[in-house]
C-alpha cells in the first residue's frame, strides 16, 4: 500500500467538484463562483503584447514585475488609503496560491486558524495542510462574522483568524464597526488577520472595508485577486501583501512553490488594473439585478434566504435532499455543508449566470423545493 502524509489526508476533494461530477452536461450550473463577463480587452491586449514583445518568455522576479506591484500599490493607496510599499506585495498564482502561503507562512504544526463556518473551503484544507487546526466559528443569522465569536475562540495556540468581506460563500458584507473590531483583535491580541478581500469590487449596499485600514500593529496580511475583481479566472493572477517580515517569510514559500506567477497574467493584470474600470461597473450592476431576480423567486417559493449584499452568491435555507432533487432535474446547486458544518440546512447558489438561465432554474427550484417540503 503506498503511503501518504498524514496532512494530505486530511484533506479530501472539494465538495464543490462532487456536485460538478453528479450533474448532467446540460445542467444549469448554479455552483460555480465565476463571473460570465469576459476579460477586459485592454487587459487581454497587454498579455499579448507582452508575449510578442518577448517579455512573458522568461521567469520574472519572485513577487512579480515591478510594474504591476506599483499598480497593485496604487490600487490600494486609492481604494483603502493605506500607504502600501509595492516592495511589500507578492504576485501570486491566484488568491489560492495567495492564502496557501499566508498559512504556509504563519501557522506551526498544531496551532489554531479560526475561520467562518460556512466559510471558502480553501481556509479549512490550506489551514490543515500546513499542519495546523482549524476552529470554526459559526456566522450570525445574516451570515456575517460576528468579532465577538472570533475574540471568544481565541487561545494561546492561535496562530491567525481569516476574514472575508464580501463573504464566499454567503455573499455578506461585513459593517465597518466589525472590520474595526478584526483589526482590534488582531492588535491587542497580537494574532494575525488573514483577510481574503477578492471580491472587494462587488458591494452592492455599504461599502468595502479592509481590516488593515485600522490596525496598528502589522498584524493584517490581505489576500486578493484579478479573479473576481476583473473577470479574469483562468488567468490565475493573485496578489496578497502586508509587512516586510511577513512578505519575507511569504516570498520563501512561494519561491519555492511557485517561483512567480505567470508573466503573461501579470502584464495583464497591470493593464486591468490601470485601465478603464467600466467592465468593474457594469459587473457589479448585473450581479445586483440577478441578485434581485434570485432573491424575488425564492420569495415566491416561499425559500426563506438572508439578503447577500456582495459578492454573487445566495445561501438560502433549504429542506432535506433538496440539493439532489435540483440535480435530478437539471441544476446545480452546492450544499451549504461543503463550506462547513454550520452550513447544513442550506445551499449555496451563484448568480453569475446569464438571466434567462437563473430565470429557468428559479422555477425549477421552486419545484425541487416543492417536492421536499
Amino acid at each position: 500500500m503506498p503511503k501518504f502524509s498524514d496532512r494530505v489526508e486530511r484533506v479530501s476533494i472539494s465538495g464543490i467538484r462532487e456536485v460538478f461530477e453528479a450533474a448532467g452536461e446540460d445542467a444549469i450550473n448554479l455552483g460555480i463562483g465565476q463571473p460570465d463577463f469576459p476579460t477586459p480587452e485592454h487587459a487581454r491586449a497587454a498579455a499579448v503584447d507582452a508575449i510578442e514583445d518577448g517579455l512573458a518568455d522568461a521567469y520574472t522576479e519572485n513577487k512579480g514585475i515591478a510594474s504591476l506591484r506599483e499598480a497593485i500599490a496604487e490600487k490600494h493607496r486609492t481604494d483603502q488609503g493605506i500607504d502600501l510599499d509595492p516592495a511589500n506585495v507578492i504576485a501570486t498564482a491566484g488568491g489560492s496560491e495567495a492564502l496557501h502561503i499566508a498559512l504556509e507562512a504563519h501557522v506551526s504544526a498544531g496551532e489554531e486558524v479560526i475561520v467562518p463556518d460556512p466559510g471558502f473551503v480553501s481556509y479549512d484544507a490550506l489551514t490543515k495542510l500546513a499542519g495546523g487546526e482549524p476552529v470554526p466559528v459559526p456566522l450570525r443569522d445574516d451570515l456575517t462574522l460576528d468579532p465577538t465569536a472570533i475574540e471568544a475562540a481565541i487561545t494561546d495556540d492561535t496562530a491567525a483568524f481569516v476574514v472575508n468581506s464580501p463573504g464566499n460563500p454567503t455573499g455578506a458584507v461585513s459593517a465597518e464597526s466589525d472590520v474595526r473590531e478584526f483589526a482590534r483583535i488582531a492588535d491587542e491580541h497580537d494574532v494575525l488577520c488573514v483577510s481574503d478581500e477578492v471580491y472587494e469590487y462587488t458591494v452592492f449596499e455599504g461599502n468595502h472595508h479592509s481590516p488593515i485600514e485600522y490596525a496598528e500593529s502589522e498584524n493584517v496580511v490581505v489576500v486578493n485577486s484579478a479573479s473576481k475583481l476583473f473577470s479574469m479566472t483562468g488567468w490565475r493572477l493573485g496578489w496578497v501583501y502586508g509587512s516586510a517580515e511577513r512578505v519575507d517569510r511569504m516570498l520563501r514559500v512561494h519561491q519555492y512553490a511557485q517561483a512567480c506567477a505567470s508573466a503573461p497574467a501579470q502584464y495583464a493584470a497591470e493593464a486591468a488594473l490601470r485601465g478603464d474600470r467600466g467592465v468593474v461597473e457594469a459587473m457589479t450592476d448585473s450581479f445586483e439585478r440577478r441578485r434581485d431576480i434570485l432573491l424575488d423567486g425564492l420569495a415566491d417559493a416561499g425559500i426563506d434566504c438572508p439578503t447577500p449584499k456582495g459578492a454573487f452568491y445566495a445561501m438560502p435555507r433549504v429542506p432535506e435532499g433538496f440539493v439532489d432533487e435540483c440535480l435530478d432535474r437539471g441544476v446545480i446547486v452546492v450544499p451549504g455543508e461543503a463550506f462547513g458544518e454550520h452550513g447544513r440546512g442550506s445551499a449555496r447558489i451563484s448568480y453569475a449566470t446569464d438571466e434567462d438561465d437563473l430565470r429557468e432554474a428559479i422555477s425549477i427550484m421552486a419545484n425541487a423545493y416543492d417536492a421536499v417540503q
